[in-house]
């Protein structure tokens, strides 16, 4: 049996959450990834564009990999061979780490493949970078961000499911990645934030607030019926050992975990902070928004960065709805 290649829901998420922590900081902190969108060259200028040869070998490695005959979460990198395309992969994964947070990457044939061939190349190429996990506990290994007629207003429903905006949040593993198949008539453009910066303006205008973002708040689990044993999870947004800080900050779900009968309302400071963060992230200048092509692939550091997508309007065709394959990674 060979070795398994991914991580399970709960390591992924004991993994992610395991971030060092030393003390609270209360100044701006010094980071390549505190970016501001205003400052950022052109995202044509700054994506990897994959040349001809590098597409043919992608293709011959999809081939390869197929010809093995094995499940798709049973391969490894070995199986998909990428002799030329390869040393890239530690360059993407340094600017995630170390540098700028995120990494855009154009030109992958998704055109000329089935949608099989697609979610294929996509965990293989994740092998390449890091661990790729489960993204629920029913063991899903790559979401389909699509439509499926879910509404916003259920308390439950995950929103990727939806066609509605979605909040600034973090997903609980060290990388999201998404490949786009098609894209929306209108509108689902990918808004990404620096959670860095943002809490540089935080300390620099309410240096009174920010300290509560290093306290716990609680953070929905929206598997679980309301008033089940174990609703929630006590976060902290923020941690900061080394020089580095992580944040992980998710609006609906810091907000919805007050449904539950054990949660206590927020007190007018956590309103005050949680609404004076998210103004933040949304004042013009800070963030940047990617109108992401079929092809594309965006790569985002769960640490450093914040992610919204804005709502949209879908084709009426079936076949041309919009659909991203997701995957998350631990490096």
């Amino acid at each position: 049996m060979p070795e398994q290649q991914y991580l399970s829901f709960i390591d992924q998420t004991l993994h992610y959450f395991n971030r060092p922590h030393e003390d609270i900081v209360g100044q701006p902190v010094a980071s390549a990834a505190a970016w501001r969108g205003d400052q950022l060259p052109p995202l044509e200028d700054m994506a990897y564009h994959l040349g001809e040869n590098e597409v043919a070998e992608l293709q011959a490695a999809v081939a390869a990999a197929r010809a093995t005959g094995r499940a798709v979460c049973e391969l490894s990198a070995a199986d998909f061979p990428l002799p030329t395309l390869g040393p890239r992969f530690s360059a993407w994964r340094h600017s995630l780490v170390d540098g700028i947070g995120f990494q855009v990457i154009r030109g992958v044939p998704v055109d000329a493949w089935s949608q099989a061939d697609s979610e294929l190349f996509f965990w293989c190429f994740g092998l390449h970078l890091g661990r790729p996990g489960e993204q629920n506990p029913e063991g899903h290994l790559l979401g389909h961000v699509t439509d499926t007629g879910e509404q916003k207003k259920d308390s439950t429903v995950r929103l990727y499911k939806t066609a509605a905006n979605i909040d600034y949040h973090c997903d609980a593993a060290d990388v999201v990645g998404l490949l786009c198949l098609n894209k929306a008539l209108a509108g689902g453009e990918s808004r990404i934030v620096s959670s860095v910066s943002v809490f540089n303006e935080l300390v620099r205008r309410h240096p009174d607030l920010a300290p509560r973002l290093f306290e716990p708040f609680a953070l929905d689990i929206r598997d679980r019926e309301v008033n089940e044993a174990g609703s929630t999870l006590p976060i902290p947004p923020c941690r900061y050992a080394g020089g580095v800080l992580r944040t992980f900050y998710h609006a609906d779900y810091f907000r919805s975990a007050m449904r539950h009968d054990d949660v206590p309302p927020l007190t007018p400071l956590e309103r005050e902070l949680l609404d004076t963060y998210e103004a933040i992230a949304m004042e013009p200048g800070m963030y940047v928004d990617m109108d992401l092509q079929p092809g594309d692939i965006q790569l985002l550091s769960n640490h450093t960065n914040l992610h919204a997508r804005t709502a949209y309007k879908d084709h009426p065709n079936p076949t041309q709805k919009r659909h991203l394959l997701r995957l998350w990674l631990s490096l």
